[in-house]
């Protein structure tokens, strides 16, 4: 198969197309190494000439600067795409051994944490696995399209994958944003996105939770006016940041700032006002639709019906549940370890422990808050502060 020749990066649209060509060389690397075959040289070689490429575009002000269009540009922080491919090279180059001692100089407290996941986890009887991706299982990164999962990553998880009877990658990206970045072996996982709305299962086949018609058609609605408020000039560089503007299955996620505070704070509160007086607009009774701002992404969900409860927003806690009855999940069957990293993850988790009271959790945070949000939940449960620890865990289990 043909491998990735060095090029010169001009264009956001190469940046895109560069990563996009990654995945594949990743996805046979993966493949290589969890058959136990050597890599082919045009593998490494490969991702050196991404690395390259990356490295090679010129920086003003700390940040890559790509054309857009129409004579614009934008500054770019490329940190994760150009760390995850030199950690890469490193791993296919030096194995694995190396590779961890590598992570252990670089995380301050790395053996300890991977010593106490593997102290949780031991000797369980471990039925399912059901985590989110950004944050948790993966580093996070500036931009969700070049988030391309690194080789490293995806051979601890599958290793791990083939240990438990159902593995479950939950988040709430679209479906078919979160299958393009994955590298992944296909049928490794169970990918649920939309919050657990909807799923590719690991045969492959999609399920989907219904959603009523007249509740189908408000959503069409408001994407509609999103896609036109988005294309205004002053507004289009809130989809290049972050998350982007992604349309999901009974979701919408608009960023209005990223990791690296790309943009003016009061012009992304400014955003943020807007956004809130479109959706007023359109619900004025507040009967279809939720918003949630996470200070980084404004999230527009669909209402359900909850017994007892009335309106409230979908939350990934249901879509557990979903996804237990579609799949057949087990919960109830033995033990379930549950990732998060983020408060939207605990619903997660109290899914789980109203059907698996020995469920596990580990949450990737620095946030006390949350820490104690956890350990409040039950005592099975450990907290660390970077994805990289729990990948190692579960993948040296």
């Amino acid at each position: 198969m043909a491998g990735i020749d060095y090029v010169e990066l001009n264009t956001l649209k190469d940046f895109y197309a560069l990563m996009a060509a990654s995945r594949e060389v990743r996805a046979r690397a993966v493949a290589a190494v969890l058959a136990g075959e050597s890599i082919d040289p045009d593998i490494p070689a490969s991702l050196a000439n991404v690395l390259a490429s990356l490295e090679g575009v010129p920086e003003e002000g700390g940040r890559k600067r790509l054309a857009l269009d129409r004579g614009r540009t934008i500054g770019l922080d490329m940190g994760y795409e150009i760390d995850e491919t030199r950690k890469d090279l490193f791993y296919l180059e030096e194995g694995e051994e190396t590779f961890l001692e590598m992570l252990s100089d670089y995380h301050p407290g790395f053996d300890e944490f991977v010593a106490g996941g593997r102290e949780l986890l031991g000797g369980a009887d471990l039925r399912c696995l059901v985590t989110d991706r950004d944050g948790t299982v993966n580093n996070y990164c500036a931009r969700y399209l070049t988030s391309i999962q690194s080789v490293y990553n995806a051979v601890f998880l599958s290793r791990f994958a083939r240990k438990v009877e159902s593995p479950v990658i939950l988040t709430s990206a679209p479906l078919d944003g979160l299958v393009a970045i994955s590298v992944n072996p296909e049928g490794a996982f169970h990918y649920a996105a939309s919050k657990g709305r909807e799923c590719l299962d690991r045969a492959g086949r999609l399920r989907r939770l219904a959603i009523p018609p007249e509740k189908q058609a408000a959503m069409d609605r408001l994407n509609e006016e999103l896609a036109r408020l988005t294309e205004r000039p002053e507004y289009e560089k809130f989809t290049l940041i972050g998350s982007g503007l992604q349309f999901k299955f009974g979701q919408s996620t608009v960023a209005r700032q990223d990791i690296n505070t790309s943009i003016d704070p009061a012009e992304s509160e400014s955003f943020l006002a807007v956004l809130e007086s479109l959706v007023a607009g359109l619900d004025p009774d507040a009967r279809n639709f939720r918003m949630e701002d996470t200070g980084l992404d404004v999230e527009i969900i669909l209402t359900v019906e909850a017994d007892g409860e009335g309106l409230k927003d979908f939350d990934k806690g249901d879509g557990v549940k979903f996804l237990d009855d579609e799949l057949g999940l087990n919960l109830a069957g033995g033990a379930c370890l549950v990732c998060g990293d983020t408060g939207s993850d605990v619903p997660m988790l109290e899914a789980a422990l109203t059907r698996s009271p020995d469920a596990r959790a580990i949450f990737v945070t620095r946030n006390n808050d949350l820490r104690e949000r956890v350990a409040g939940l039950t005592g099975s449960a450990l907290v660390v502060p970077e994805p990289d620890m729990l990948v190692t865990i579960l993948g040296t289990l």
